[in-house]
């Protein structure tokens, strides 16, 4: 679970905030105006998400490449675009 702080209490505890993330792993969402905004975490959670979107992608395009008509050959895009 996340710790949360509103924007002005992430403001003075910023520093507190990243030390968690970095060494305890703990992540901090930051609320404004009783919405979560924002997050604090550590490198390695977002090198993870990163990761899981990159994998995302790559499924959606592999998904798009399978249907008949999606896909142009490189030298009409090369033409297309005059190069």
């Amino acid at each position: 679970m996340a710790r949360r702080l509103n924007a002005s209490q992430a403001r003075t505890r910023f520093a507190e905030a990243v030390n968690r993330a970095k060494f305890a792993g703990e992540r901090t969402l930051i609320r404004r105006h009783g919405k979560d905004v924002a997050a604090v975490v550590s490198v390695d959670d977002l090198r993870i998400l990163e990761a899981l979107e990159d994998r995302l992608d790559l499924e959606e395009a592999r998904r798009i490449m399978k249907k008949p008509g999606r896909l142009i050959a490189w030298k009409r895009i090369k033409e297309d675009l005059g190069l």
